[in-house]
């Protein structure tokens, strides 16, 4: 079955994941997505100052609409509204602890509401011990996406941002609960952003996460199990990708446990630097 499939969609070798073009190549371009007086937009960022654009940037006609507003003055969102977010895991060797790699990408959705904006806390729940980071690289998807072949995938990559993949442990692992839901798709618990860049090979960025000012995760995505490229053509067999939907890279390295007051950095480099604050979740 695994190879019939394999044969299906070219998904041959490691030798054509690594040489796959992975990004057209183009100029760079910074989005953001943001709220003043209530009203969310999209904006093309140029230094500080955001350049407010009609509609999302991966839609046709989007252009700008001649308004402009300060960084400093705005509340930035999470740059993304997808109806569709897909997880990958064990996508680092660095992360198996020793386990060998499946053939298959470990894929797992989490709601959209998941996805919380830069700079918002994510919470620790009243039953939660074990909350850890996973730094991680996001894609966004600019085009309907189905049945992508391999060789194609890399023209349905809109751009690249930062993301922590809150995991709760002890809800994700225990034997009585037996999924993965609930921990890693609370609310707060997948923030991104805050500039969403297009032009970067996503394929190609490292990175890097800091908890409390310190480096705890380093890795290039080039490390990846299965690159962005093949994760585009492997979900699309089986899900249709909307234009804003979102592909997470899986997490290097090891993670631990955060509490509240901490903060956790996941820097891509070249890209951003996405701030997460730890907070207990307020009482309901």
């Amino acid at each position: 079955m695994k190879r019939s499939f394999a044969a299906v969609i070219g998904l041959l070798t490691g030798a054509l994941l690594a040489t796959a073009p992975s990004a057209d190549a183009q100029e760079v371009t910074r989005y953001v997505r943001y709220e003043v007086g209530g009203a969310a937009s999209w904006g093309e960022l140029e230094g500080e100052t955001i350049h407010q654009l009609t509609s999302a940037p991966y839609l046709e006609g989007s252009r700008r609409t001649g308004q402009t507003a300060a960084m400093a003055s705005v509340a930035l969102l999470a740059p993304a509204e997808p109806t569709l977010v897909v997880m990958t895991a064990l996508n680092f060797l660095s992360h198996l602890g020793g386990q060998q790699p499946s053939d298959y990408p470990g894929l797992f959705l989490v709601p959209p509401q998941s996805v919380a904006a830069p700079g918002s806390p994510m919470f620790i729940y009243n039953d939660s011990n074990a909350l850890n980071y996973e730094a991680e690289a996001v894609i966004m998807i600019g085009r309907r996406a189905k049945n992508v072949p391999l060789e194609d995938a890399h023209e349905y990559i809109f751009g690249v941002t930062a993301g922590n993949d809150g995991s709760e442990r002890g809800w994700q692992l225990r034997e009585d609960e037996g999924q993965w839901s609930r921990g890693k798709g609370a609310d707060t618990f997948n923030p991104i952003g805050p500039v969403l860049v297009r032009g970067v090979d996503p394929n190609n960025v490292t990175i890097i996460g800091r908890m409390n000012g310190e480096e705890r995760q380093r890795e290039n995505t080039s490390d990846m199990i299965f690159n962005f490229d093949y994760m585009v053509s492997y979900v699309s067999h089986f899900f249709t990708l909307e234009p804003g939907d979102l592909i997470w890279s899986g997490t290097p390295g090891s993670t631990q446990a955060m509490s509240p007051g901490d903060v956790y950095e996941v820097e891509i480099e070249g890209v951003t630097v996405l701030r997460t604050p730890i907070a207990a979740a307020p009482a309901p």
